[in-house]
């Protein structure tokens, strides 16, 4: 037997209790005529007590050679601490140890499991195993496990069906670069993994099944960042003969059963809504964070006549003047505000940042002031109501350069000024984005979530139109302090507008049946109104437990590179291999 109690569960009321204890040496204390052991366990902390009178010479001479992370058993009886620690449970008393036996001896630890302070990335990596050891590490996977079981007891309780789906499967266009795989018994041919369950949680609703989850592992092969790995795991939802009202709602009860259970805190009150339009034009962002405020000031009117050439241009051109306005203005030195002009320049191709400063002294200091007459600057500090010591940023382009540029500006400007209140959670949902949008590169019509998504009743009359823009979908995201954790649609049921959909898309017979052609077949047996929605796991948690990065709620993640530190992937493979699953044609490609 290696353990009678865990390292958290020992009390006072134990006192006098013979036990056996294992788990790390966490901390050792040489007293000189005693030695402290702190005994770690995933559950917590014990103190081992050992001296030479109690525990024989012998053990006691041994015990001062341990080292820190070896694993010991140790056997002793429970006593009361004449010094109590009140900050672990264990804190009231100590084990008196008779006997301790080496389990396991450790080398040096790359880094102290105990630290706090920003370690190296790529070091916690390649020593995962280590860094799970460490307190906040350990509890965000705890934390991880709390989730999961929550989400699948009430996806349970309410009638959902647990139901996987392939990982091996076919390439469809969803948006991200697939991650494929040869198929050795079928040469030249591939399966992809799949970016998300999207198909064949639909299938299942045309099979009958009502209401379908999975929590699955998709694989996306695209650019990393703090929130994005290349293989993640999903909250994946379909139901069958409901609205967006039905799903919003159950979906609202799930995540505020989630948020309990994993915080340990109560949300109460519905949900925030809104629209994308109104997102986009007040925050440049279809995920705003709400925990600070600093709205998008459209100066589009205001400076359409402005005798600055560059605002009236862009104007007639059909482009967007747009402002936002912020506080601590003596911080907005020239060279700051040169550093981010250039970085709107490079990350959103912007042409240039325009700024009114106004100083604690109400004085208005601006390069393009110089253009306005005094009513148009009279009218534009009205529509910005700039206050003393503040400072407006005035972006002048295209639609997309001006919201997501000002959006991004925002985000960056709230975290480096301490503007965002890091104690309150702020749910949000975003509803009625557009079906269609264009894309300047293939020079057609893209659907912004997928094309199967439902299109609103009352704008379907504008399928035959050149007034694509216009259409609204049934399709929701939630979003949690700025991030997006979640989002979905009601999907398409009626085949004639699924067809006319892929039609306004560009998408031709062939390439309908190559890309499609399993789906399409399955639509013309029945399908009920469904939809459904997915849920991003590793960044819901990230942002309930208030990380920067889902690398910190990922047992092994990846880094921003896709690579396994740890294990070393990916890593090359036997040319033998290669020849045998890709054929010597992609081998001697890859060597060109």
């Amino acid at each position: 037997m290696y353990r009678t109690y865990k390292l958290n569960e020992l009390r006072i009321e134990n006192t006098g209790e013979e036990v056996i204890l294992s788990g790390w040496i966490s901390k050792i204390r040489d007293k000189g005529h005693f030695v402290f052991i702190d005994l770690r366990d995933r559950y917590g902390i014990t103190q081992i007590f050992v001296n030479e009178e109690i525990s024989g010479k012998e053990l006691f001479e041994k015990v001062k050679k341990y080292k820190n992370e070896w694993v010991i058993k140790v056997k002793g009886t429970v006593v009361e601490r004449s010094s109590k620690n009140s900050e672990i449970p264990t804190g009231d008393i100590e084990i008196q140890a008779k006997n301790i036996e080496v389990l396991s001896r450790s080398k040096s630890l790359p880094f102290e499991t105990d630290e706090t302070g920003n370690l190296n990335e790529n070091l916690r990596l390649t020593y995962r195993y280590l860094d799970i050891r460490r307190p906040r590490m350990l509890n965000n996977i705890i934390k991880r496990n709390d989730m999961l079981f929550s989400i699948r007891k009430f996806m349970n309780e309410n009638g959902f069906l647990d139901i996987d789906t392939p990982i091996l499967a076919k390439a469809t266009p969803e948006g991200a670069r697939d991650f494929i795989v040869p198929s050795r018994t079928n040469k030249g041919n591939f399966y992809a993994l799949p970016q998300s369950p999207q198909l064949f949680k639909q299938i299942l609703m045309v099979a009958g099944v009502d209401k379908y989850y999975q929590i699955a592992k998709c694989f996306r092969d695209e650019d990393l960042r703090a929130d994005r790995q290349p293989e993640f795991t999903q909250l994946d939802v379909e139901m069958s003969f409901v609205g967006q009202e039905d799903i919003i709602n159950i979906t609202e009860k799930l995540v505020k059963k989630v948020f309990k259970d994993v915080t340990g805190k109560e949300v109460n009150e519905k949900f925030e809504r809104m629209t994308y339009d109104y997102a986009m034009e007040n925050y440049g962002s279809d995920k705003p964070d709400l925990r600070f405020d600093m709205k998008l000031i459209n100066l589009s009117e205001e400076t359409e006549t402005c005798g600055f050439s560059v605002f009236e241009n862009t104007v007639k051109e059909g482009g967007y003047v747009k402002a936002l306005v912020a506080p601590n203005g003596e911080k907005f030195t020239r060279k700051y505000i040169k550093d981010l002009e250039d970085y709107l320049k490079v990350y959103f191709k912007a042409k240039g940042l325009a700024y009114i400063k106004k100083d604690e002294n109400g004085q208005i200091n601006s390069p393009i002031v110089k253009f306005f007459s005094e009513d148009t600057l009279e009218k534009i500090l009205k529509k910005l109501n700039i206050k003393n010591n503040e400072t407006a940023f005035i972006l002048a382009d295209k639609y997309k350069t001006v919201h997501d540029g000002l959006g991004a500006l925002r985000l960056k400007l709230g975290e480096e000024f301490d503007l965002i209140d890091k104690d309150v959670y702020k749910f949000l949902w975003i509803v009625d984005f557009p079906m269609f949008e264009w894309s300047e590169e293939e020079n057609r019509y893209k659907a912004q979530h997928h094309p199967f998504t439902s299109i609103k009743i009352e704008d379907r009359k504008y399928l035959d139109t050149n007034e694509l823009e216009k259409i609204k979908t049934d399709s929701y995201d939630m979003i949690l302090n700025g991030y997006e954790i979640g989002g979905g649609s009601i999907r398409i049921h009626d085949n004639e507008l699924q067809e006319k959909v892929f039609e306004k898309l560009g998408l031709g017979k062939e390439e309908l049946k190559d890309k499609f052609g399993f789906f399409l077949e399955v639509l013309k047996y029945g399908v009920p109104p469904h939809g459904g929605l997915a849920f991003g796991i590793d960044r819901w948690l990230m942002a309930m437990l208030k990380e920067t990065s889902i690398k910190e709620v990922i047992p092994f993640p990846k880094t921003n590179k896709g690579q396994d530190l740890m294990t070393g992937a990916p890593a090359e493979v036997e040319e033998k291999v290669l020849k045998e699953d890709l054929q010597l044609k992609l081998l001697e490609i890859n060597k060109d």
